[in-house]
């Protein structure tokens, strides 16, 4: 725990730097970057809260005897980190693997090496002994070495559906190799009988644009109940999400959005509209590029007749399409239309109407009048169906770095005159 705290320190002391860091490799804005060491270095107390009040030593009396529970460290651990949180997503694996006795092996995304580089000369400066925190560079290639290497305890994973079930595929036929898989998703927001469109325009921006969209729990799919109410909050985003600044990292003053990782990315946004286009939606809001980068684009909104229509993936970046819908028990089953299930959101007046979205709704992640990517260290942070395996990070990562060892204990040796029947000496 000592070199956790440590490591949390010198994460503050510096905390420019990484900030900077993690803007110029990921292009978002430095004022985003800042929140993500912030959020890294508070993990670290998190952390330690999770494993003393899920995975510490427990015992009872049962009779005559001690029952104890005892937790065991897995071994190494592979992380394979992000490039949209570079920092914090991976640490939100490490820390707790590092906590409960585990030795890491980090992988960071190619597209941000740097800071994976980082974070590991951090743990050096921290004083943690050579060979428990070690790092590894590269592509795919190099992930799937490290994966298949048996001397590999757990793999843990954040990105995409397709990389994640690659890496499933992998470890078939290994149930020894702990497998733990965060991965995306084609995300709902819904609104419903609300009478405050400014918040729930605010909030969908929040939903759809933070990041520039490369957040996994970014709604994807904006779903309003009755036309009037539709109408309305259209209006209003149709006035203010061309008032979002985009720009570069450094710029000052600080845009709301920076580019995406790359210019492949922006592409492929302007591909997806193209193509919701060609198949009738209307572009309401149309995502452009912009000459500044290769890898900036503007956010756009798209409205389509029904998102069932749409191919049900995770376009990674701030295209965001919206549809309205005649009753709740509709929003529902709409919202609910997807493979995936990692976040969904409902704007409402009526605490009533969440109770009954929250239990209709298939996801590990459901907020109320917040956006959907707003997540809490001290909740378990994981989906269903396409978006993970069971294993859901956050609070609850600690969960998957150690395996529980029973144990049955008395200070005296069983009476030897104890005899059951068979017993004849």
């Amino acid at each position: 725990m000592d070199y956790c705290r440590r490591y949390a320190d010198y994460l503050t002391q510096h905390k420019e730097a990484l900030a900077r860091l993690i803007a110029l490799e990921s292009g978002k804005p430095l004022w985003e970057a800042r929140t993500e060491v912030d959020t890294c270095a508070a993990k670290v107390d998190t952390s330690i809260d999770a494993l003393l009040n899920r995975r510490w030593t427990t015992s009872q009396e049962l009779g005559e005897h001690r029952a104890v529970t005892r937790f065991r460290p897995l071994g190494v651990m592979f992380v394979l980190g992000p490039y949209n949180f570079p920092a914090h997503i991976p640490g939100g694996h490490f820390l707790p693997a590092l906590l409960a006795g585990n030795t890491i092996v980090f992988k960071p995304s190619e597209y941000t090496p740097a800071v994976g580089q980082w974070i590991a000369q951090a743990w050096q400066h921290v004083g943690l002994p050579d060979g428990v925190f070690n790092v590894v560079h590269g592509g795919a290639d190099v992930g799937q070495v490290a994966t298949e290497d048996a001397r590999v305890d757990g793999v843990l994973f954040t990105g995409s559906y397709r990389v994640g079930a690659e890496l499933h595929r992998q470890l078939a036929g290994r149930p020894q190799t702990m497998l733990a898989l965060e991965m995306g998703g084609n995300n709902p927001l819904v609104v419903y009988r609300t009478e405050n469109i400014e918040a729930a325009a605010i909030t969908t921006i929040l939903s759809a644009y933070l990041s520039s969209g490369q957040r996994c729990t970014c709604a994807r799919r904006l779903i309003v109940v009755g036309r009037s109410l539709y109408d309305k909050l259209i209006k209003r985003l149709i006035d203010l999400i061309p008032r979002l600044r985009i720009g570069l990292s450094l710029e000052d003053p600080q845009p709301f959005m920076g580019p995406l990782i790359h210019w492949r990315a922006a592409r492929a946004m302007e591909e997806a509209q193209q193509r919701w286009e060609d198949a009738g939606a209307e572009v309401l809001v149309r995502l452009r590029a912009d000459p500044r980068s290769p890898a900036l684009v503007s956010p756009g909104l798209v409205q389509v007749p029904s998102t069932e229509a749409l191919e049900d993936c995770e376009h990674f970046g701030p295209l965001l399409t919206a549809q309205w819908v005649d009753d709740f028990d509709e929003a529902i089953r709409v919202a609910g239309a997807t493979e995936y299930g990692l976040a969904a959101g409902l704007i409402t007046d009526d605490v009533h109407d969440f109770h009954y979205f929250l239990h209709r709704v298939r996801a590990g992640v459901i907020n109320w009048n917040r956006q959907t990517t707003g997540a809490s260290g001290r909740l378990p942070f994981g989906g269903v169906g396409k978006s993970g395996n069971h294993r859901p990070s956050g609070y609850f990562a600690v969960d998957y770095c150690s395996y529980p060892v029973a144990s049955l204990e008395a200070h005296e040796m069983i009476d030897a005159r104890r005899k059951l029947p068979g017993m004849e000496w």
